[in-house]
């Protein structure tokens, strides 16, 4: 177990669940499947070399894989598909004549590909619906929650908890949407043949072009697809791979962006990630709390949006109807990318679920800089009480100039409203200007804009795929 090297990404981040998807079980298990599914079809089909019989002999052994006896024969012959075709033959001995009959590698090897990526593509919108399920109850706990906002990272107008939870629930609803399009869009190869005529399928149904057309969609329906791409060359186009790993590389991309504003919260000690009662923050400095949830969810984003390269390479670089310059690359890029995003939305799932707040906090901040932003309201009440905007603005510009040198140089507290308090000219009491000072009057449409967005937007689906919720994220480490 210690002597060679392990993907981490299996070892210490993705699940169970989406690490069996990718497994050669699964992997040899959908092969005979697909072995099946041909053999049927060409029984039904009418072809007479093969017999119910045959048929009946191969779903006896769909799967107890004689794995030894494949991989000597590989050894032997180097090559995957066909050490699995003799190894099933091995124990079908009277349908092994028939077994992948008139297929090519990429029979079992493309459609395989195809299946395994739609249902990991199916495990990863339930959890991402789970994570949007727990984004929008904070968002909601959280709307009238009046918090500092930043643009360029400098303070800005306030806005609420609730409303900046939104817009990291908004990225992830544009996530889903790619993700349920390009779910929709997924078909199998079929059996298509060694350039994509489906010339061998010519030869053994004596040219009957009627028959051949069925072999695909009855090919489809048994392995759970609606239909197959109608043309390719020996592959499916790898256009295909590139489409899905876009769609992971969106997921990490939100994720990212709603880890580093965790991070940068957490810095402020306005929300921080769980935080669990034996965990270290650092080796060094006891006292520390880092948010490694957040940071290692940035991390893996990071390889997420990188490996996107991958298939856009081989798409690009495949030649007339196929090379085998896509293989290993496929075995590395794809498998992984959903590992990550896999452990990517685990460990988002946990950071929204225990997310911490402090009001306190979050309220020292905003009162520091809301005397800078309420002076457009200040000089508002001081014109309807008598005063001269013009004289006014100048006044408020002067005391803003001098209270920002007292906060930024010698580090004192910002005293604006006592300056304006003390000046004659605004008329307003100490007591007026703290009315006029109360945060949600500067939050302007943000409670209602979380509201009515979660309530018309998220809520419907997530009322949809109710069936689907209620996942608990448990991380590695």
């Amino acid at each position: 177990m210690y002597d060679k090297y392990q993907s981490p990404l299996s070892e210490r981040y993705a699940s169970k669940e989406m690490q069996y998807i990718f497994s050669p079980e699964k992997k040899f298990k959908t092969w005979r499947k697909l072995w099946i599914a041909l053999a049927e079809t060409e029984y039904e089909l009418g072809l007479s070399s093969i017999s119910r019989e045959q048929i009946e002999e191969l779903k006896k052994h769909a799967d107890d894989i004689n794995y030894d006896v494949a991989l000597a024969r590989e050894k032997e012959v180097r090559h995957d598909v066909m050490s699995h075709v003799y190894a099933y033959g091995v124990q079908c001995p009277d349908a092994k004549g028939i077994i992948h009959l008139g297929a090519t590698s990429c029979y079992v090897g493309d459609n395989t590909d195809i299946i395994i990526m739609t249902e990991a593509l199916r495990l990863v919108r339930v959890k991402l619906l789970n994570v949007i399920e727990k984004l929008a109850d904070f968002a909601m706990k959280y709307k009238d929650l009046p918090t500092l906002a930043y643009t360029h990272f400098q303070p800005a107008q306030p806005t609420t908890v609730g409303k900046r939870a939104a817009l990291w629930l908004n990225e992830l609803m544009l996530d889903y949407e790619d993700l349920d399009y390009v779910l929709s869009t997924m078909k199998l190869l079929g059996s298509k043949g060694t350039t994509g005529t489906q010339a061998s399928f010519m030869e053994l149904f004596e040219g009957d072009h009627e028959t051949i057309r069925k072999i695909d969609g009855m090919i489809a329906k048994k392995m759970g697809f609606e239909s197959c791409y109608p043309v390719s060359g020996q592959t499916y186009s790898r256009k295909v791979d590139s489409r899905v790993i876009n769609v992971l590389s969106g997921i990490a991309q939100s994720a990212h962006k709603f880890s580093n504003d965790i991070r940068l919260l957490q810095h402020m000690k306005e929300i921080e990630e769980p935080f669990e009662k034996n965990q270290i923050g650092s080796s060094a400095m006891a006292y520390k709390r880092n948010p490694m949830r957040s940071e290692r969810m940035a991390s893996l984003a990071n390889y997420v949006m990188s490996d996107v390269m991958n298939p856009a390479i081989v798409a690009a670089t495949q030649w007339f109807e196929r090379t085998l310059d896509d293989s290993a690359n496929k075995r590395l890029s794809v498998p992984e990318a959903f590992l990550a995003v896999d452990g990517i939305l685990d460990l988002y799932l946990n950071v929204v679920d225990g997310l911490v707040v402090y009001p306190k906090v979050i309220e020292a901040h905003l009162m520091k800089e809301l005397p800078f932003m309420a002076t457009e309201n200040i000089m508002m009440d001081a014109v309807k009480a008598g005063g001269d905007r013009q004289a006014l603005h100048e006044w408020i510009r002067q005391h803003s100039m001098e209270a920002g040198r007292l906060v930024k140089v010698e580090g004192k507290e910002n005293d604006l409203l006592e300056r304006i308090a003390a000046d004659p000219a605004f008329g307003l009491s100490a007591d007026q200007l703290s009315e006029i000072m109360k945060p949600s009057a500067f939050v302007g449409r943000a409670p209602q804009q979380t509201e009515e967005y979660i309530r018309d937007v998220v809520r419907p689906l997530l009322e949809e795929n109710k069936e689907k919720l209620g996942l608990k994220a448990e991380i590695n480490v």
